[in-house]
C-alpha cells in the first residue's frame, strides 16, 4: 500500500513539476524583454526550485567520457562485460590499451544511490588503472521471473564477476559490500579458487556494527525484522517492471537519509535559492549537481537469506547479517 501511495503522489505532482518548467522556459525565452528584471530571477528562482522538489531523478549519467594518460586525452567507453538480473559488471575501456597497468574492480554499495556515486574515485584511478565497478540494477525493473535476490546471491555475483577478471585483480569496497566481498574472498580461498583478488581494500565498512554504532545503528538494533517487514519492506506495484518484487523502496530510504539532516537540507535549498536570485551560477550549479546524484536513489531488494523460506518473519537468527535493508 505505502509504494501505491507513493506511485499515486509522484503521478498526481506531476503537472505541477511541468507547469515549472514551462513558466522557466518562457522566462528564458529570447523573446521576453523582462527576462533580466529582479522579479522575474526571483520568479525563475522559485520555479526551479518547485521543479526540483517536484521532479523524479533517474540514475545519473557517468560523465567520465575521457581521461588523460601521459598528456594523452583518450575516450572511455562503458562496456557491459557481464550482465547478471541486479547487476552488470562495467568496464571503462580507453580508447588505446595500457599494458600493464593494475586491473582493479570497485564493488559498489548496494545501498540506495547508484554506483556513479564512485565517480569521482573512479576517475581518479582511470589514468593509471583497468578499472571495473558493479553497477547495481534497480530492482524495481528486475521481472519476477529471475528470481529473487539473496545474500549468497551477491556472495556469487562477486565470485563470478573476479573469476571472468582473472587472479591478478585488485578490489575495492566501498562501505556496504565489505561484508560480502570477505565473504566471497574467504569462500574463495577456501576453494583455492585460483580468482582469489590479488588485493582487498575495505572503505568504511560496517563489519561489526556494534563497534562504534551510528544513529542509524542504534536505531535499527531496537526493532525486530518483523518491524522491518512491516514497515519498510514492499511488494513492487503492477505498474513497474519488476511487479511483485519484494524490496526496501528508495523513496523509503530518501525519506530516512533526509530525516537525519532535516535542517541541513532545508538551509541549503534556501541557500540554492539566494544563489538563483544572485545570479551566483557556480555555487547554483555545485548545488544541483550534488542533488541530482543525492535524490536518485533505487528499490533494493530485500536480501532475504535463502536459507529461511518463510521469509523475514523467520530470519531473527541472521538478523545483523543478511536481512536487515541498506
Amino acid at each position: 500500500m505505502l509504494y501505491e501511495l507513493n506511485a499515486t503522489y509522484m503521478d498526481a505532482i506531476k503537472p505541477l513539476n511541468s507547469w515549472a518548467r514551462l513558466v522557466r522556459d518562457i522566462n528564458a525565452a529570447p523573446w521576453n524583454i523582462m527576462r533580466t528584471l529582479p522579479m522575474t530571477r526571483t520568479l525563475d528562482a522559485s520555479m526551479e526550485l518547485m521543479e526540483r522538489l517536484t521532479g523524479c531523478y533517474d540514475e545519473p549519467a557517468w560523465g567520465l567520457d575521457t581521461t588523460v594518460i601521459k598528456g594523452e586525452t583518450l575516450t572511455i567507453q562503458y562496456n557491459v562485460i557481464a550482465n547478471k538480473p541486479f547487476c552488470n559488471l562495467l568496464h571503462f575501456r580507453r580508447s588505446k590499451a595500457q599494458p600493464n597497468q593494475p586491473k582493479v574492480l570497485f564493488v559498489a554499495p548496494l545501498s540506495g544511490h547508484f554506483a556513479t556515486l564512485l565517480r569521482g574515485s573512479i576517475e581518479a584511478f582511470l589514468p593509471d588503472h583497468d578499472v571495473y565497478v558493479t553497477d547495481w540494477r534497480n530492482a524495481r525493473d528486475v521481472p519476477l521471473s529471475e528470481g529473487e535476490f539473496h545474500f549468497d546471491d551477491y556472495v556469487d555475483y562477486l565470485i563470478e564477476f573476479l573469476e571472468l577478471l582473472g587472479p591478478d585483480t585488485h578490489t575495492i569496497a566501498v562501505c556496504q559490500p565489505c561484508v560480502p566481498l570477505l565473504v566471497a574472498t574467504a569462500r574463495m580461498s577456501a576453494m583455492n579458487n585460483p580468482a582469489v583478488p590479488l588485493s582487498m581494500t575495505l572503505m568504511g565498512g560496517p563489519i561489526d556494527t556494534r563497534i562504534n554504532p551510528t544513529e542509524v545503528n542504534d536505531y535499527a538494533s531496537g526493532k525486530d525484522l518483523e518491524w522491518f517487514e512491516s514497515n519498510v519492506i514492499c511488494s513492487v506495484p503492477e505498474q513497474y517492471e519488476g511487479a511483485g518484487q519484494l524490496v526496501y523502496p528508495g523513496f523509503v530510504q530518501l525519506s530516512g537519509f533526509m530525516s537525519m539532516n532535516l535542517d541541513t537540507h532545508v538551509q541549503k535549498h534556501f541557500k540554492f535559492f539566494d544563489d538563483l536570485i544572485k545570479g551566483d551560477g557556480e555555487n547554483a550549479e555545485a548545488h544541483r549537481k550534488f542533488y541530482n546524484e543525492y535524490l536518485a536513489v533505487m528499490d533494493l531488494p530485500a536480501l532475504l537469506p535463502r536459507h529461511h523460506p518463510q521469509g523475514l518473519s523467520g530470519a531473527k537468527a541472521t538478523q545483523q547479517n543478511h536481512a536487515l535493508p541498506g
